[in-house]
């Protein structure tokens, strides 16, 4: 009779002690220890990404570094008999963005923490026993800065646009305002996302702004009353912040694929920079 594999590596681990002396119990849970370091390893940072960018995709082109934790993260969805197995593909669109906000609805989460982006807890509970979790990322606590609410996460990335910009930005909205702002079409109901006051700026100065943002990781664009009922100023989204409004998520994947962020889908119109997370900067 074949022993299952958690009981054969315990036997193994208890002949081996008997052999050398060493504890039973210490052995066993060596043993346990090399079959943790076995399970392969879930990229929540390229996972994150790719959930944003897929589900905005003209076409099936996978996300470059995500293929491999994308079908990680699908096949257990698929095994707990939400997302069918024709979907396990490595591309994390609309209908594995679903299957997840239902995982996430299983464990008892509501409204933002069930916006079908990978969290920390929900990604380490889905793996449990199947992968690890490696360059976990999340938003940190919400804080006050500059008046309005935002959190940890988006509060250190705007603090370093404002060292490379050399001056203050000053925040008209922030992040955790549903309803806030009928014009901002749900983008500032959740997390990550800001409008930048661009009074006293002229061309250049907007532009540098909106550069610097980017810089950091920020899907960042000026905006103008030409493109909406809005004043001039600039709309910043913090890319894979994982508390992201499902439409602030339509945003930050529309910027990777060279958009505007804007309902009608047109070209980015900002200053052109290499796109990179807040993560991806702190370790250039």
């Amino acid at each position: 009779m074949k022993l299952p594999s958690h009981v054969a590596a315990f036997t193994a681990a208890a002949l081996l002690a008997s052999l050398t002396g060493a504890s039973g119990t210490s052995a066993a849970l060596a043993a346990g220890a090399d079959d943790q370091k076995a399970l392969p390893s879930v990229n929540m940072e390229a996972t994150v990404k790719a959930a944003q960018i897929d589900p905005r995709r003209p076409d099936d082109t996978l996300t470059p570094g995500a293929k491999a934790s994308v079908l990680l993260v699908e096949r257990a969805l698929r095994d707990r008999k939400l997302l069918d197995a024709r979907w396990v593909d490595g591309y994390f669109g609309t209908t594995t963005v679903a299957a997840y906000a239902k995982y996430q609805k299983s464990l008892g989460y509501t409204g933002l923490g069930a916006n079908g982006l990978p969290g920390r807890t929900s990604l380490a509970k889905l793996g449990a026993g199947r992968f690890t979790v490696a360059r976990a990322i999340g938003p940190g606590d919400r804080v006050t800065t500059g008046g309005v609410l935002v959190n940890t996460r988006t509060r250190d990335m705007l603090a370093e646009a404002e060292r490379l910009l050399g001056r203050k930005l000053v925040l008209e909205q922030g992040s955790y305002n549903p309803g806030g702002d009928p014009t901002s079409a749900g983008t500032h109901d959740g997390g990550g996302v800001v409008d930048i006051s661009v009074d006293g700026m002229g061309s250049a100065a907007r532009t540098a702004a909106a550069r610097a943002l980017r810089r950091v990781g920020f899907a960042a664009w000026v905006r103008s009353p030409a493109q909406g009922d809005w004043p001039w100023h600039i709309h910043a989204a913090a890319i894979s912040d994982t508390d992201l409004s499902s439409q602030a998520q339509h945003q930050t994947g529309d910027y990777y694929l060279g958009l505007n962020g804007l309902a009608g889908k047109g070209p980015d119109d900002g200053p052109e920079v290499a796109i990179r997370t807040w993560e991806e900067y702190q370790r250039r």
